[in-house]
């Protein structure tokens, strides 16, 4: 039998209590160590919502501190060279909360970040997010609500960071999966090629 949670008060209930140091733990401006944590960051994951409600996650990186912070309570992701198919980006259009997880490899902590966001196409500090001679097309302006660590348990149990769990090729390679699930037109051969050697050096272009 599935038994189903209705309520807040049925959630509660089922968890119990927050800890006081959790919720305590929310800021709304940028800490010395936040910042710190930015520059050191290669890599976040950027959630969205339309109007509708459809969700959206997606992943950013670039050279650790690709986040630039403009003061204590805005920071600016850039967009780089990707699929063109702008989902999170057309979610900020119509609902402009944003809540972004900051990862540093081999750490289990991460930086989270929630806040109402704003897409730009030009402004001074472009100048500051060139990588590789790219200059982004766009940036995420975010206006900081909400700032806070988040625990090392999920990374513990999942053993994310130690290399003896990983296992790559326990799924086909990319090229084969596209082919396999996503029947595009090119050929087997061509999407190697397409997502071989040549494909890490084109990510800027």
């Amino acid at each position: 039998m599935t038994v189903e949670i209705t309520s807040h008060e049925e959630l509660r209930e089922l968890l119990g209590a927050p800890m006081p140091r959790s919720v305590a733990k929310e800021r709304t401006v940028l800490h010395a160590r936040d910042r710190q944590w930015l520059a050191a960051s290669p890599f976040c994951l950027v959630a969205t919502a339309g109007a509708d409600g459809s969700c959206d996650v997606s992943p950013k990186g670039d050279p650790p501190g690709f986040t630039l912070v403009l003061d204590e309570t805005t920071i600016a992701i850039p967009e780089r060279p990707g699929n063109r198919r702008a989902d999170g980006y057309r979610n900020i259009l119509d609902n402009p909360h944003v809540g972004l997880i900051y990862l540093i490899p081999g750490r289990t902590d991460t930086l989270r970040i929630n806040g109402r966001a704003r897409l730009v196409r030009e402004a001074p500090f472009f100048d500051d997010m060139v990588v590789k001679g790219h200059r982004p097309v766009l940036a995420v302006v975010v206006e900081v609500e909400q700032v806070f660590y988040h625990c090392a348990k999920a990374f513990l149990r999942s053993e994310l960071w130690q290399p003896e769990t990983w296992h790559p090729d326990v799924l086909p390679s990319r090229p084969r999966l596209i082919k396999e699930v996503e029947a595009p037109a090119e050929s087997l051969a061509d999407l190697e090629r397409h997502y071989g050697p040549d494909y890490a050096r084109r990510i800027y272009s």
